[in-house]
């Protein structure tokens, strides 16, 4: 199956991606953007969600066949690990974006098994810098980080350095282009659209300041 082109459709179609070049998102991080991606949306669509499981568990059993343990990202990450671990059979982790101000102050949450080979479920990379931190705390918990896997990823120079620095390999069954290429194909944007979806692209930072 050609898994970018049906979860780039998938993602139009559920609006989970929705494009918007004249009216642009405003993210967290104070960029301008023509896109916004939300892919918890997917889990209220059991075609969807099914067919990012398989994907998912495909990109796994290719890449990183070892696997012992899925270990989700909070928040959007957990649901996807918590379907593929169970879709495999596997243990499940998940980890925080900070510890617990109370109880046990957990920053990883589930069973620490040192030297366990685990792969790591990201939702949407941006610049990979959040989700790299999870890497990171899942390192120096003892676990082996075999790589990561994600829905969609904006494919930043960014974010490919930021990974290619950490050395974290990154597979992802969809990006940015194709689901514009997709979005162009089925009527999604307009041909006069895509110029700026391009130059948006190019410098997400400065686009429209």
């Amino acid at each position: 199956m050609n898994y970018k082109k049906e979860v780039a459709l998938s993602l139009l179609k559920n609006e989970a991606v929705r494009l918007r070049p004249e009216e642009p998102f405003k993210w967290a991080s104070g960029w301008n953007s023509p896109i916004y991606c939300d892919n918890r949306l997917t889990l209220s669509f059991p075609e969807s969600r099914n067919l990012i499981r398989d994907g998912l568990v495909d990109l796994i059993r290719t890449h990183y066949p070892q696997c012992e343990c899925i270990a989700g990202v909070a928040t959007a990450g957990i649901p996807q690990a918590a379907i593929i671990a169970d879709n495999m059979n596997l243990p499940m982790i998940y980890v925080r974006p900070k510890p617990k101000d109370h109880g046990m102050q957990n920053l990883i949450e589930g069973k620490i098994t040192k030297g366990q080979k685990i792969v790591v479920i990201e939702d949407l990379i941006s610049t990979g810098g959040s989700s790299l931190k999870a890497v990171e705390a899942l390192q120096d918990g003892g676990f082996e980080v075999l790589g990561m896997i994600g829905i969609f990823t904006y494919g930043f120079q960014l974010a490919a350095d930021n990974f290619a620095k950490a050395g974290v390999t990154l597979h992802t069954l969809c990006n940015y282009d194709e689901l514009i290429k997709e979005a162009q194909l089925n009527g999604y944007v307009k041909q006069d659209q895509l110029e700026t979806l391009g130059e948006w692209r190019k410098s997400p930072e400065t686009w429209k300041k």
